[in-house]
């Protein structure tokens, strides 16, 4: 059963945003319509209109969420709303200037990444002194650390993406489309509890080298290695897997490719634990490639931090110091892609733990065959 998020959970989570802006030496916060309103909120308009919506959280003021007056009795409705002051303005009232009093003239404020670009210019003409940062870049952990009952969303969601794949090795992948095996996919993610597809990678043969393929028309054929990656939200938290598949028996190099990636990944996995740079993630998985001598054909980072969307901070790659904490959650993706021919990826879901790092996938990672 689902728990749900009650309006002391958002609470907590706008104090950690106003300590978190403080921290960096911001003047405060704010947010748009996004997936940061939701995650502080618990709101989710469900008209996404022209109309400004903004949350502004400041360490001397009540938390306040800006909204259009049509709109105030869905936002008073939000779990989160009992923490919130609402303030509305009308169509023929100029939103920015209903903001303008609850910032500092010359205050530097994080502003969340899915802000319309019309809104922070109104906001800076408003208040020419401001200054304004996106919240990826000053605050990229604001979400990044998970409680209890996020995780608990994120390992449902996780089973949930791994039902889909015990089922979709048992449909008919030869002679058929990759764009009906990819409507299989969807509709398993739907049948086992998404409310929301995000996407269902099929990449046959040489589509498998394109990590991000979008399924189109090619019909699949015995022999191809076909990757499978697909994802979406549960409970408005993330899921997403990759395994690859082969359609009838495999040659001898797509199984020697597929070890090195299944390698890859375990490595990864295995360095996972409190303290551990991000990048560290990444340097491993990508050794174990370079040894083989594929490191070439490993052409994107090793993870992305997941929750209420499937791409956010941490991210496993080069350059990111930012240590593991328990309660973080991101995948782990080796790939091995030949331009031309096939490629191989194995995903997981990775939770840290107070001394390593849980799977929140756990379908076989060997190399499944299907007809």
């Amino acid at each position: 059963m689902t728990v749900q998020f009650t309006a002391d959970d958002y609470a907590q989570r706008m104090r950690r945003a106003v300590e978190s802006a403080t921290s960096a030496g911001l003047a405060g916060v704010l947010v748009g319509i996004g997936p940061d309103l939701a995650w502080l909120t618990g709101y989710k308009p469900t008209a996404v209109t022209e109309r400004l919506t903004m949350l502004v959280l400041t360490p001397d003021r009540p938390a306040t969420l800006v909204v259009p007056a049509l709109e105030r009795p869905d936002a008073a409705a939000a779990p989160g709303a009992p923490a919130l002051t609402l303030l509305d303005w009308y169509d023929a009232a100029d939103p920015y200037h209903v903001v303008a009093p609850l910032l500092h003239p010359g205050g530097r404020y994080g502003i969340s990444d899915s802000t319309w670009a019309m809104h922070l210019i109104g906001l800076q003409e408003a208040l020419p002194g401001t200054g304004y940062h996106a919240l990826s870049v000053c605050q990229p952990m604001l979400r990044a650390v998970k409680d209890h009952h996020e995780l608990s969303r994120l390992a449902a969601a996780g089973a949930a993406a791994d039902a889909a794949y015990g089922e979709i090795l048992g449909v008919r992948f030869a002679g058929r489309r990759e764009t009906e095996v990819a409507a299989d996919l969807a509709a398993l993610l739907r049948k086992f509890g998404h409310e929301q597809v995000d996407f269902t990678v099929v990449g046959s043969g040489p589509n498998g080298a394109n990590p991000h393929h979008e399924a189109g028309g090619r019909e699949i054929h015995a022999g191809d290695a076909v990757v499978l990656d697909f994802g979406g939200l549960l409970d408005g938290y993330g899921s997403d897997t990759t395994r690859t598949v082969s359609v009838g028996e495999p040659d001898a190099e797509v199984r020697e490719v597929h070890a090195i990636v299944r390698r890859a990944q375990q490595a990864a996995f295995e360095a996972v634990r409190p303290g551990v740079p991000c990048e560290e993630i990444d340097w491993v998985a990508r050794q174990v490639i370079q040894q083989a001598g594929y490191g070439e054909y490993f052409i994107h980072r090793t993870g992305h931090g997941i929750g209420v969307t499937t791409h956010e901070p941490p991210y496993m790659v080069a350059g990111e110091k930012q240590p593991l904490v328990p309660g973080m959650c991101f995948s782990i993706e080796p790939g091995i892609y030949l331009p031309g021919r096939f490629g191989v990826r194995i995903e997981d879901i990775v939770t840290v733990t107070a001394d390593g790092g849980r799977r929140l996938n756990n379908t076989d990672h060997g190399l499944a065959v299907v007809s």
